[in-house]
């Protein structure tokens, strides 16, 4: 056969396969007879979920399914929103393991940093997670003071650009006690950098051209990381702040009035002893309700966090930030459940309210015109006892094969086979 018949042949393969893709692709999906949690309303017992084209096109009881539509039957199963975790590393490499990281830089300003690039899409933890109902993942970058920028991914693609949703979600600040070094070992000398460095970034704006003719004073940072905190301190994004002492957060709620940030926190060890002014800021908290051993970095430590929080009224996200620990974040929720969250809160904080926070608002709930991230469950996913029979990520369902199950397979009779 002739290199141009050869070169036919492939061309016409690979029309047939990106045929067949469009048309799974455009193919409907109806979950059916499951009791369907949407989050954003009351359960539906005996509901549907009618997916198409990577997209939710009904949920309810009475949904008319189209004859060609594919029946996916959940009877007597759960299915829920794809669960979003709001302070995870998938992907990007093996946390600080030999320095095979990919979540940081060097230097404690570099606002313009993103760890998206650092993403691999054939990472054992994407897998991993995936199993544990997660379907978004945000990526904050490690480090102290100003580490750089968080990321979303969706945990199903091919390759990054299939799995990216935002390369540029919130602008991470670290007020814990890590970031003292960056202001000369005090909070006090932290913040006044942190002033320095927003007023600089305000003044290189108006005078970008001034700056570029040498014509400026020296500015606290380079000019790319300054431009990188102009979309936070125009309100574009959320400043993601960890703090986790009572005065870390006051100062935190301060920087948010003085320059009128969206704001997220992170961590909140103490948050529920300053949970009126929380509330009072509209700031929503991320929080590890698995930490209550105290630190001098938090020494009011409670497993009861969440539910004192959502008491008082503020938004709770749940997201234990534990190497490697990603797809527990449901059981996680579930020992919110057992120190007095209800499970319906529980089961939000984990899906609609870190997609409200951080201006995900195609994810989160089962809804008419959202991205099709739908888990199946065995039971209830906060239960040890249940695991997803099924998990669609825009649409698409995904492997639940993972390299430990891989392994189990292999060695369950030994020698092996």
């Amino acid at each position: 056969m002739s290199d141009r018949t050869d070169g036919r042949s492939v061309l016409a393969f690979m029309a047939l396969l990106i045929g067949c893709q469009a048309s799974l692709a455009a193919q409907s999906i109806a979950i059916t007879g499951g009791t369907v949690f949407p989050v954003s309303a009351p359960k539906i017992e005996r509901g549907t979920v009618l997916i198409r084209d990577g997209k939710i096109v009904a949920v309810g009881a009475n949904v008319t399914i189209p004859a060609d539509a594919q029946r996916v039957d959940a009877t007597g199963k759960w299915v829920t929103p794809g669960l979003i975790h709001a302070a995870s590393g998938a992907g990007l490499g093996v946390g600080s393991i030999f320095g095979l990281g990919e979540g940081g830089v060097e230097g404690d300003v570099n606002p313009s940093f993103s760890p998206l690039e650092g993403v691999d899409p054939l990472a054992l933890t994407i897998a991993q997670t995936r199993t544990g109902g997660v379907t978004t993942a945000i990526l904050p970058p490690g480090g102290s003071f100003l580490p750089g920028t968080a990321a979303a991914i969706d945990l199903g693609g091919a390759g990054l650009p299939e799995l990216t949703v935002s390369g540029q979600t919130a602008l991470v600040l670290n007020l814990t006690d890590a970031s003292k070094e960056a202001g000369g070992g005090s909070r006090a000398g932290t913040l006044a950098r942190l002033r320095r460095l927003f007023a600089d970034a305000l003044e290189y704006e108006k005078r970008k051209g001034d700056y570029q003719r040498a014509q400026t004073q020296a500015l606290a940072a380079p000019a790319k990381e300054l431009e990188a905190l102009l979309p936070a301190l125009h309100g574009q994004m959320p400043v993601y702040v960890a703090a986790n002492r009572r005065m870390d957060i006051e100062n935190a709620l301060r920087l948010k009035r003085e320059y009128h940030l969206k704001m997220v926190l992170q961590g909140g060890t103490e948050a529920w002893l300053v949970a009126k002014q929380i509330v009072a800021a509209g700031v929503p908290v991320v929080v590890e309700p698995m930490r209550d051993i105290p630190s001098f970095d938090g020494l009011q430590a409670r497993l009861d966090i969440a539910t004192l929080l959502h008491e008082a009224g503020a938004a709770v996200i749940i997201a234990q930030g534990d190497a490697g620990g990603d797809r527990n974040l449901r059981w996680i929720a579930g020992n919110a459940v057992r120190n007095g969250l209800s499970w319906d809160d529980a089961l939000e904080s984990i899906t609609l309210s870190p997609a409200r926070a951080f201006g995900l608002a195609d994810r989160g709930s089962l809804e008419a015109g959202k991205i099709a991230n739908v888990v199946i469950w065995s039971g209830d996913p906060l239960d040890f006892a249940s695991a997803p029979d099924a998990v669609y990520i825009r649409g698409q369902a995904q492997s639940l094969r993972t390299r430990e199950t891989e392994l189990f397979e292999r060695y369950r009779k030994l020698p092996p086979q």
